[in-house]
């Protein structure tokens, strides 16, 4: 029996490319269910999603995460491939995508995106971002990803049914991603060209308030998710801090025999007990983040779509 595939295209004024997107998407998978989330276009995205023939659902919070979580809980399939509806991503090559989704090899595969030389498709400052929160991602997880905003994805059941998304915009993939990584899920990725928005299509990333929107999500999955090494870090600026202002004091303490700057000293003391706090605080937040990790295992092997290869410690982050 052959799997159930779903396309979710989640879109927001995407009339002048939406049409040939479910199209060219229906040609390929033709036994596929197309879902087109409206997410409050002001065009004429949904009617023309309609006569392309796609079902069309519409999602009153706006905001791509938004979006993504209601796909997630109201359709159900074996597998699911997520594209945008802007056709920068090829239809042709979506069952490279598919394919290591179906045959186990991983939960979720990613379409990194491989844009021509001298095309226009990625703007400089999102070349930048992207660089930058792929390298915060790479670091902090020990993955080796190389592209984490793309919006091409395919993921199995276990995936969309396991995990839990907070994210309100774009900033869902980066979450998305973490989320994988942080469960130990299997992510691959498979190079796809990524071309240009056709006329009369414009982006809707605004690079500095989604870029921030992003950075953000990163701070926050990492104090969540990282506990014991964000608090650390904390503990250990504010002690160094700390030993600044006490070796003034101290200083002159020593010449003078008088604490001249009683502010100064107090301040100091201040900040090594906020020192400590912070490292108790981390230490109590990994143990609570362990017992966490430990009821999600359970809970995944009790799972009737849940495979033997997910790692039970969540070390191994193949890509």
């Amino acid at each position: 029996m052959d799997p159930r595939i779903a396309l979710l295209i989640p879109c927001f004024n995407e009339e002048a490319t939406i049409e040939k997107v479910v199209r060219d998407f229906r040609k390929i998978l033709p036994k596929a269910e197309i879902y087109v989330y409206d997410n409050n276009s002001t065009d004429k995205t949904a009617e023309a999603a309609l006569k392309a023939g796609a079902i069309v659902r519409h999602e009153s919070h706006q905001g791509k995460g938004y979006v993504v979580r209601r796909m997630f809980r109201e359709v159900d399939a074996d597998i699911y491939v997520m594209v945008d509806g802007d056709g920068t991503y090829p239809a042709d090559d979506v069952h490279s995508l598919i394919q290591p989704v179906s045959s186990g090899r991983a939960d979720m595969c990613v379409g990194g995106r491989i844009a021509e030389k001298h095309s226009g498709a990625f703007r400089r400052f999102h070349i930048v971002g992207n660089h930058l929160i792929k390298n915060v991602v790479n670091s902090l997880f020990g993955a080796d990803l190389s592209d984490i905003l793309s919006g091409y994805r395919c993921f199995n059941h276990h995936f969309v049914t396991s995990i839990p998304l907070l994210s309100k915009g774009f900033e869902v993939e980066v979450e998305m991603t973490i989320q994988a990584l942080d469960k130990g899920l299997v992510i691959q990725e498979i190079e796809l060209p990524y071309r240009e928005r056709p006329s009369g299509s414009s982006s809707k990333l605004r690079t500095f308030r989604d870029g921030f929107r992003v950075l953000l999500t990163i701070f926050n999955i990492f104090k969540d998710y990282k506990p014991l090494a964000f608090f650390f870090a904390v503990s250990i600026f504010l002690l160094l801090l700390s030993l600044v202002l006490g070796w003034n004091a101290f200083h002159e303490f020593s010449e003078t025999g008088r604490v001249i700057h009683p502010a100064t000293t107090v301040a100091a003391a201040c900040l090594a007990v906020f020192s400590v706090i912070s490292l108790v605080t981390g230490i109590l937040l990994d143990t609570i983040n362990r017992r966490y990790k430990e009821l999600y295992v359970l809970m995944t092997r009790r799972s009737p779509d849940h495979k033997d290869s997910i790692p039970a410690g969540f070390p191994d982050h193949r890509t």
